[in-house]
């Protein structure tokens, strides 16, 4: 049996497909429902019945604008609208799931300090693909508690080259 996340990730990734912007569009939802997912204020007023769908909407709106594409902007809004928000983070963990799929990717989740340019994720997704042998499509979550380098997330492969990791590993061989 099919769950909704399933059918909402199907019917997104042929919207997006169709616009011809899934790159674009896989990438800002897979950053918008991380932020949800990190802050428990936004989340609370998205999902919030009480507030009439429109409202809810309206700050969809206020915190993506003309940061995102349009089409970004309309998905997330469907979603709130329909009360789905807790089913935000996997609707689009599928979405960027069946995107790579459609072009015989593998996705890597990195986790980094900061955001990184298109040619870091280039160099990054070639580099992955020489040790791997799989393509690779970069899916960058900024978060500073990586305090510098990158984490890399392949499937079950965890690839930690972060700051934190080598000081903690420095610590133990003291």
């Amino acid at each position: 049996m099919t769950d909704r996340s399933d059918l909402y990730a199907e019917a997104f990734t042929s919207v997006i497909w169709a616009e011809g912007s899934a790159n674009e569009v896989s990438d800002e939802l897979f950053r918008f429902a991380r932020v949800v997912e990190g802050n428990d204020e936004l989340r609370t007023a998205l999902s919030d019945q009480r507030l009439p769908a429109a409202r809810r909407q309206q700050i969809v709106e206020d915190v993506l604008g003309d940061r995102a594409h349009h089409v970004t902007v309309s998905l997330v809004s469907l979603v709130v609208a329909n009360g789905r928000v807790r089913d935000l983070t996997s609707i689009v963990d599928k979405v960027v799931a069946l995107a790579a799929s459609r072009t015989n990717r593998q996705v890597a989740e990195v986790r980094s300090a900061i955001d990184l340019t298109d040619d870091q994720k280039a160099r990054l997704a070639s580099a992955l693909k020489a040790s791997t042998g799989l393509d690779v499509e970069v899916v960058v979550i900024v978060d500073p508690t990586v305090m510098g380098g990158i984490v890399t997330q392949i499937g079950d492969t965890v690839i930690d080259g972060s700051v934190r990791s080598r000081l903690s590993q420095l610590r133990e061989s003291f």
